[in-house]
């Protein structure tokens, strides 16, 4: 997997997997959560990691923004960047950069998502966080 920096000479912009994560990542950093949920497919499936209620595989695009929607309730996310967004022939990434905060405590989490795409959208999600005790403290 390639760094957007690096990528584009390999990956022309038509590339359907460079599209899907690139509008996912501006629909995010610009706060559009119509363009957000536009952006999952209807079979969406989030593979959410760590030791913490919501891990777990959550299939159809209901059940995952439902979970999405539990994260950010439990942790009061909000997304500080997108540091990089990275493009492979069959997987798209991005590295972002949140600020959780629960009970008096916060800390700053970057967060690698890893998307497969079909028909052009989010088809599905890994999430891989740099320190999962922490992400599953604030889950619990």
């Amino acid at each position: 997997m390639e760094s957007s920096s690096t990528a584009a000479s390999n990956h022309p912009a038509g590339d359907p997997i460079r599209q899907a994560v690139s509008r996912y990542a501006a629909a995010w950093l610009s706060g559009d959560r119509q363009a957000i949920a536009a952006s999952y497919h209807d079979d969406f499936t989030l593979h959410y990691f760590g030791g913490n209620p919501l891990a777990g595989v959550h299939r159809g695009k209901p059940a995952a923004l439902a979970v999405l929607a539990e994260v950010t309730r439990r942790t009061n996310r909000k997304l500080l960047g997108i540091v990089d967004i990275m493009v492979g022939p069959e997987r798209g990434a991005l590295l972002a950069r949140e600020l959780f905060s629960r009970d008096g405590r916060t800390a700053e989490v970057e967060r690698l998502l890893v998307y497969s795409v079909r028909d052009g959208l989010l088809w599905q999600c890994w999430v891989y966080d740099q320190d999962q005790a922490l992400v599953d403290s604030f889950l619990a």
